[in-house]
C-alpha cells in the first residue's frame, strides 16, 4: 500500500505537492472511483492515472546498448549521460535509475540500468563475481604470452596493491581480442593492456552474466523481468577462471 501523492512522485509523474493538484483535478482513480485524498493509501494495481495504470510501479530493469560519447554519471558537468536516452518520467523516478557498474565515455556496449538499489549493491559487490565479456582492439599485435599472464591472477595495475583476479584472454585477430573479467576496477581493461605495453583503441562490452545485446541498436534498450537475476543461470560466476 502506498500513499497516492508518494506513488505519483516516486514514479516520476510529478512532485508530491503537484500530486495533490492532480488528485484534486480528478486525474487519479482507485478501483474506478475518483480519489479525493492525496494521503489515501492504495495498491498500485488498483490505481489509474489519467485513465491508465501506473508506469512500472514495481520497478525498472533494462538492458541498454550504450553508444560512445555518453557517461554513466548523473553529474551534468561530466557531459551527456546514458539516462538522457530514457523517457523523462523514468528519469524522475525515486529511487533514481542508475547503472549496475559503469562504462566510460569511450566504451560502448551492454549496460544494465535499474531503480532497484538492492540489486545494484548486490551485483557490484566483489563477492558476486559476474563475468563480463569485452571486445578490444589495441595498437599493436597481441602476444600469446599475455593469455597465461592474464589468467594467472598476478597481473598488477599501476597504483594498485592487489593483483587482478584471473581473466580469460582470447585472441581473435592480430590486434583484436575478447577478455572476460569477473571484477570491475576503474578502467580495468585499458589498464590491464597498458600493463603489458599496449594501448586500447576501441572497447565494447558484449555481455554481462548471461545477458547479451542481441540485435539491440546503439542507444536503445530492452526491458527485463525484475526477477531476471534470481533465475537459474541468469548470472553465472566463472569458476573456470579461478
Amino acid at each position: 500500500m502506498r500513499r497516492l501523492d508518494q506513488l505519483l512522485a516516486n514514479l516520476g509523474y510529478c512532485s508530491r505537492s503537484e500530486a495533490r493538484a492532480w488528485i484534486a483535478g480528478g486525474r487519479v482513480t482507485v478501483k474506478g472511483v475518483l480519489a479525493d485524498d492525496f494521503g489515501q493509501k492504495a495498491q498500485p494495481a488498483d490505481v489509474q492515472i489519467d485513465g491508465a495504470p501506473p508506469d512500472h510501479p514495481e520497478g525498472l530493469l533494462l538492458v541498454f546498448h550504450k553508444p560512445l560519447g555518453l557517461v554513466c554519471s548523473h553529474e551534468a558537468r561530466e557531459g551527456p549521460n546514458v539516462y538522457s536516452r530514457l523517457p523523462e518520467r523514468w528519469r524522475k523516478r525515486h529511487p533514481i535509475v542508475t547503472s549496475i557498474g559503469r562504462l566510460d565515455k569511450d566504451t560502448s556496449g551492454l549496460l544494465v540500468l535499474t531503480d532497484q538499489s538492492a540489486l545494484v549493491h548486490r551485483l557490484t559487490s566483489p563477492k558476486h563475481k559476474v563475468p563480463k565479456i569485452y571486445r578490444a582492439t589495441v595498437d599493436q599485435d597481441l602476444s600469446p604470452k599475455w593469455i597465461p599472464l592474464f589468467a594467472a591472477g598476478t597481473l598488477m595495475l599501476t597504483g594498485e596493491t592487489t593483483p587482478c583476479a584471473p581473466a580469460e584472454l582470447r585472441l581473435l585477430t592480430p590486434r583484436e581480442a575478447e577478455i572476460t573479467l569477473t571484477e570491475g576496477r576503474y578502467h580495468q581493461v585499458r589498464r590491464m593492456f597498458a600493463a603489458v605495453g599496449a594501448a586500447v583503441l576501441t572497447l565494447h562490452r558484449e555481455s554481462f552474466g548471461s545477458l547479451e545485446l542481441g540485435h539491440l541498436a546503439a542507444g536503445q534498450w530492452r526491458e527485463l523481468p525484475l526477477d531476471t537475476f534470481t533465475k537459474p543461470n541468469a548470472v553465472t560466476s566463472s569458476a573456470d577462471l579461478s
